[in-house]
């Protein structure tokens, strides 16, 4: 017998056993998957919202995904409507306030839906933005290269992670490194960056090789190789879906992980995960369109602001009367004592200062909202626009455009979609969401305009409407006296 054969046999068998166990093992972390996700998803989708959802509640907890516009919303809409002192503290590893008893009325946070198991879900009510999912890849990419960038002013690795822990620590600010996922994105392609630009010094390498900024391997980590990374898989790609859903590794359950890991091992679990999302879609009092701005935000003002500014009206008005009070106990205490005089006076001067910002923003209108969002988001642009010029700079000749993403093979596009099926899936489905808000808003906008002008034509006249009048009473005078002179008329033929 051949020796050849002879040991080909057992091969086969013991090959075969192999994949016989492996096939097994498949099977079962499979199922065992399965449950898991099937029983998260279950028991997220039980917890139903009683409530009316398009009433503001006392909390509004603005869940912010990366890279949605989320900042313009914060500075240009909310803090317009929101004192410093309603604002909820927290630093980016825990709350600092304690929900269950806070007087705060803002919360925004990167921050996925499981923050609400920390919240109360009963006097709290959610909005958030939703984007492009391609176009969100990209943002996060350049996002996290611009940032690293930054850091390039240092001569090496170690001496930039130095001094960003020693200007923190001084300044006892929250830095970028310090918010999720930049606080993973980011040190990643610092480290990438200083290690391609030590490779060019080294190598004393100047030229480029491609026009495409998206692919200048000697300056920055290509798109095509930052995409198929595994922290990129673990935490860009259905980074909004796992958000909203509650499933990112900065998540607040404790099946998280489990459930997450699962989806992403088997793509057709994913389909459970994306039920919770559009679930909790449903239930938000407001969804926004990164790529439709003007709608956007024209809803938001009208279906958040609106609300917001109605609650700072009934605020105010219990503000005033505690000011009043204090100030009758101001009067009795000047007739008492001297003392009770001065601790009165502490009081007023603590509490009237923020009751005359809550009256100016008590007064404010949708209309004034919307003017002060329209200037405050071209000179936020600028700002941002300049900083980000400034930290290319420093990996020139690389420079992130709308015109540069044109040069991005169309391959690489499909694949950037194949990897966010389950966003792809929730972006549709929060247009339709935003579809029907949008809606709404503008036949409410409609309606209204329509009743001014009605009230307007009744309380003010133009012009020409007077001059109808007249016209219709003259004639209806010249009628009545024809009439009347027939009759004349007849009477005297009789």
């Amino acid at each position: 017998m051949d020796p050849k054969l002879k040991w080909a046999v057992p091969l086969l068998i013991i090959g075969s056993v192999i994949m016989l166990v492996n096939t097994s093992f498949a099977e079962d972390d499979y199922q065992r998957c399965e449950i898991a996700v099937n029983n998260w998803a279950t028991s997220q989708l039980s917890q139903e919202v009683k409530e009316d959802k398009h009433t503001l509640r006392d909390l509004l907890f603005f869940l912010h995904i990366p890279r949605t516009g989320g900042r313009t919303y914060f500075h240009c809409f909310l803090k317009k409507l929101y004192s410093s002192r309603l604002e909820c503290p927290r630093s980016y590893d825990k709350l600092r306030f304690n929900p269950r008893t806070a007087h705060c009325r803002l919360l925004v946070t990167h921050d996925d839906y499981s923050m609400m198991t920390k919240l109360p879900k009963e006097k709290t009510s959610v909005v958030t933005i939703l984007r492009n999912p391609v176009d969100r890849v990209f943002s996060t990419y350049e996002f996290s290269i611009e940032v690293a960038a930054r850091f390039l002013v240092h001569p090496n690795l170690t001496s930039s992670i130095q001094m960003a822990g020693h200007l923190r620590k001084k300044n006892n600010v929250v830095s970028t490194l310090d918010i999720w996922p930049w606080k993973y994105l980011v040190p990643w392609m610092r480290e990438d960056l200083f290690s391609r630009r030590d490779a060019r010094l080294s190598r004393n390498l100047n030229l480029v090789e491609s026009k495409n900024s998206y692919d200048m391997e000697h300056f920055a980590m290509p798109l095509h190789q930052y995409i198929n990374d595994p922290i990129a898989l673990d935490i860009v790609h259905n980074g909004a879906t796992f958000q909203v859903a509650g499933l990112t590794n900065n998540s607040k359950l404790e099946e998280s992980h489990e459930v997450r890991t699962c989806v992403q091992k088997y793509d057709s679990l994913g389909d459970s995960v994306l039920d919770v999302a559009k679930r909790r879609l449903d239930n938000m009092l407001y969804v926004g369109l990164t790529e439709d701005h003007k709608g956007s935000a024209t809803t938001f003002a009208h279906v958040v602001g609106a609300q917001v500014i109605s609650q700072l009206v009934e605020s105010n008005s219990s503000m005033e009367h505690q000011a009043m009070n204090i100030t009758e106990q101001n009067s009795l205490a000047e007739s008492e004592s001297q003392i009770g005089q001065h601790k009165a006076d502490d009081n007023l001067i603590k509490v009237l200062p923020n009751a005359v910002r809550e009256v100016k923003r008590s007064k404010m209108t949708v209309g004034n909202l919307m003017e002060a969002y329209e200037s405050c988001i071209t000179h936020l642009r600028k700002s941002q626009s300049q900083r980000r010029i400034n930290s290319l700079k420093r990996i020139s000749p690389v420079n992130y455009t709308k015109e540069a993403r044109h040069q991005v093979p169309e391959s690489m596009i499909e694949q950037i979609i194949s990897l966010n099926r389950l966003d792809m899936e929730l972006y549709k489905y929060a247009q339709n969401i935003f579809a029907g808000q949008h809606e709404q808003t503008v036949q409410k906008l409609l309606q209204e305009r329509q009743n001014s002008i009605l009230i307007n034509s009744f309380m003010t006249p133009h012009w020409e409407n007077i001059s109808l009048i007249m016209t219709i009473v003259l004639v209806v005078v010249a009628i009545l006296l024809f009439v009347n002179a027939r009759r004349r008329m007849s009477k005297v033929k009789v």
